[in-house]
């Protein structure tokens, strides 16, 4: 199957871009072709890290406001550590950063779980999601989000006992913690 993308053009170019494109792709089912008109958020490519602490049998979440869910009235998310990833920066690098930035530990190995798409059909984005575990004594850093990004993150532990109850209950509402939680349910509960 063919696809052709042209015209590309920036729409809008603020915090996020969005870019217009006319695109022209082969039909699943008959021959031919469709032709449209398409718009991207394109946002660039974000990390999460699912994090088990072992010596305390608990989860390291994060809260903090989120003004796109606040319009749908859940303005505090309970989520994994997560962040963009900047220009020229790698993955991991990007994950030991915000792990520091957002909880104040430091971890040296990280599994990548999955890399996906959580909007495809309007934005770009990929999240590389990974899991990793600490222990109490690798808190080293103050944590709370990064004061230049006016970021106000609160450290959440939930133990290991809580979480398919929290997760049924639908405590998690957001794509990366479903992933990574359930991904965990299902390699490693039993480790």
């Amino acid at each position: 199957m063919k696809y052709i993308i042209n015209n590309e053009k920036t729409v809008y170019n603020g915090f996020f871009k969005v870019i217009e494109a006319k695109v022209t792709h082969d039909k699943l089912n008959d021959s031919g072709t469709i032709e449209a008109t398409r718009l991207c958020l394109e946002r660039g490519d974000s990390i999460a890290v699912l994090i088990y602490e072992k010596d305390t049998d608990t989860f390291l979440f994060t809260r903090q406001f989120r003004y796109p869910s606040a319009r749908r009235d859940c303005p505090w998310m309970l989520e994994l550590v997560a962040g963009s990833i900047e220009k020229g920066e790698n993955p991991i690098d990007c994950a030991q950063r915000e792990i520091e930035e957002e909880i104040g530990y430091e971890t040296n190995e990280l599994e990548l779980i999955t890399t996906y798409f959580p909007s495809p059909g309007g934005c770009s984005e990929q999240i590389h999601l990974y899991y990793t575990e600490v222990s109490y004594t690798d808190k080293t850093l103050k944590g709370g989000g990064a004061i230049t990004e006016k970021e106000d993150i609160e450290l959440i532990k939930i133990k290991k006992g809580e979480l398919k109850k929290l997760l049924n209950e639908g405590a998690f509402n957001n794509s990366i913690s479903l992933i990574g939680i359930q991904w965990y349910l299902l390699n490693k509960m039993n480790d």
